[in-house]
């Protein structure tokens, strides 16, 4: 069995990531982006083989201590052991323009034997390099891909078993730094950078950057933390913002709800924004929205759910059967063919991020409220077509709800810029005719008077913790009876032990996929923000406080939790889940509601 989720903690250089154990284990790397191939893939496959590097003293098991520089992305974890005790620091500079991974052992007291195992396996873990010595570094070539390690003083390493160890002490005091280098295999090494200059750069770049937060609640330290894993999870050269760093992270164990996240989703757009503006980081938003722009445009009819880093398309699903997957959770899979599915609720995430933006005082772009105005064309026809829903089903297209609403959001949206903005082109009458034509139609179609709650899709009598976003988007006013028993009805029963699941078990048919899930951790967030609003603020604070204590030791969390077994499931670290933890944070402490 794998290590559980919570024993990992990220690093990251804005363009890709890395999960490192509490054993000082790097098990996942993907390189050159987050969307490559992993050099280092034993979070899904096993250690020998399919690649990790381990840096740990020889005697000691898991560390003793660990955490994150304050206010960075750089990771300390420290070891007690009968010789004396020893840091490891973690970190991956920003790069100039080959990414580098970095790691300084430094002796604490006494005289500490450490050992290093590095097993680099390219291609998910199918691939085991070439190795040679060159100038006072190990090589590893391998078709395109080429890895150079070399230690600062130089320490002895030998091969043995396709692998590459070493041994050395340190005593109180002395450092080792080891720096991991990718680059194109055709092209020259790439200079070598300074890793004890590296660190402290990287420390003040970090620190400079987080005290931009405007957040002055409680938990300051929790959102703050998600607002770096934000930030580690933006590629940086384009500002997309992938849903998580990791592929075929389950959602129930041993079973086969098993996705690849290292794509950008126009879901999250608006939540995003919300979050990042709330907390004073409009250099972020701004690049999201602008990714946004770039990746949406074109034919309305062709708008995808998510696109690929700088805006691809293809995002095609693969399995790799060569890996064993998490604690046998198979198949482990690379790219998303939920890509080609129609969800009409992303038409109003695009259009209520870009009225949000316009809000937020963001220069607008001349083509943006050209290409609005084009989305919302498509739906005034397409939005009574039945889809996947945002829960991607892989069951039959229904009439969601939630889509619905969303679509009731890209014309409400327009309206009221039309609205306060009359010079703008737009035929205000109709695209008003239009939002009153879906409002009516979900009220009669959508609304289960004798329960008096709103349901998953037309003609169900199940419930959908999405549900809970229509007092959020205005939909209907937060006191309105409609919305209270909806809330209630969500709490009442999709709850497990004050967390929520995106649906009912007996619902998980309608995605058309085998066995269950956890409680969805952002639809929790969304629960406190509910009841927030309908009055209940308390019970909301006290389901935040709640929320807050799920994440690990060094803050991150996971897409899910599983209350029986008290472990987070999913892709690790999930932005959705640290963006609805930002957003109600500011919901319930800051200055305004966050999207």
């Amino acid at each position: 069995m794998h290590r559980p989720l919570e024993d990992y903690a990220l690093i990251g250089d804005q363009q890709t990531a890395a999960l490192i154990s509490r054993g000082g284990s790097v098990d996942w790397l993907c390189l050159p982006r987050f969307d490559s191939a992993a050099c280092f893939a034993a979070l899904v496959g096993k250690k020998e083989e399919n690649g990790h590097w381990q840096l740990a003293p020889k005697a000691a098991g898991d560390c003793t201590r660990r955490s994150y520089r304050p206010g960075t992305l750089v990771l300390d974890t420290e070891w007690d052991t009968d010789e004396g005790s020893v840091r490891v620091t973690d970190l991956m500079p920003q790069r100039d323009k080959a990414p580098d991974l970095v790691r300084i052992v430094e002796g604490l007291s006494g005289r500490v034997t450490m050992r290093g195992t590095l097993r680099l396996r390219f291609d998910y873990g199918s691939i085991v390099p070439w190795m040679r010595k060159s100038d006072g570094h190990r090589v590893a070539v391998a078709g395109p891909d080429s890895m150079w390690l070399r230690s600062e003083p130089p320490v002895r390493t030998w091969g043995k078993d396709l692998t590459t160890h070493s041994e050395f002490t340190v005593e109180e005091g002395e450092s080792v730094a080891f720096v991991l280098t990718w680059h194109p295999s055709h092209e020259p090494r790439p200079g070598l950078i300074d890793p004890f200059e590296s660190l402290r750069r990287s420390e003040e770049e970090w620190e400079e950057w987080s005290a931009q937060c405007r957040y002055e609640g409680p938990h300051k330290d929790t959102v703050l933390r998600s607002l770096l894993t934000l930030k580690a999870l933006t590629f940086e050269p384009t500002g997309g913002i992938v849903a998580a760093p990791t592929t075929s992270l389950p959602e129930e164990i041993g079973g086969v709800r098993n996705w690849d996240y290292r794509y950008c989703w126009l879901r999250d757009s608006t939540l995003t924004l919300g979050a990042l503006v709330s907390a004073g980081y409009l250099d972020e938003a701004k690049a999201w929205r602008d990714w946004l722009l770039r990746a949406v445009a074109g034919d309305p009819a062709d708008l995808q759910i998510m696109y690929g880093l700088s805006g691809e398309r293809r995002l095609p699903e693969t399995e790799l059967p060569w890996l064993a997957g998490y604690s046998h959770s198979v198949p482990v899979r690379a790219g998303n063919d939920a890509v080609h599915q129609l969800q009409l609720d992303v038409y109003g995430e695009v259009i209520d991020s870009l009225a949000l933006a316009r809000l937020a005082g963001m220069p607008s772009e001349p083509h943006a409220w050209r290409l609005q105005l084009a989305l919302v064309e498509f739906l005034s026809t397409a939005w009574r077509r039945p889809d996947q829903g945002l829960w991607e089903v892989r069951g039959p297209r229904r009439h969601f709800v939630h889509s619905k609403v969303m679509a009731w959001v890209a014309a409400d949206r327009i309206v009221k810029v039309l609205e306060d903005e009359p010079d703008l082109p737009g035929d205000l009458d109709a695209i008003r005719r239009l939002r009153d034509d879906i409002h009516q139609d979900v009220l009669e179609r959508g609304y289960d008077a004798e329960r008096n709650t709103f349901t998953q899709y037309y003609g169900s009598t199940e419930l959908d913790a999405s549900l809970l976003i229509i007092p959020r988007v205005g939909f209907l006013p937060p006191d309105d009876p409609r919305v209270i028993g909806t809330v209630k009805a969500v709490r009442d029963e999709l709850s497990d032990n004050g967390l929520v699941r995106r649906y009912s078990a007996e619902a998980t048919g309608v995605d058309g996929l085998p066995g269950r899930e956890g409680t969805f951790l952002v639809c929790s967030f969304w629960l406190a923000d509910a009841l927030h609003l309908t009055g209940h603020t308390k019970e909301a604070r006290d389901l935040f406080d709640q929320l807050c204590a799920l994440g690990n030791d060094v803050g991150l969390l996971a897409e899910e939790y599983d209350p029986v077994s008290g472990r987070q499931l999913g892709n690790f670290p999930q932005a959705f889940s640290h963006i609805g933890l930002v957003g109600t944070a500011f919901t319930l402490f800051g200055t305004g509601e966050a999207g």
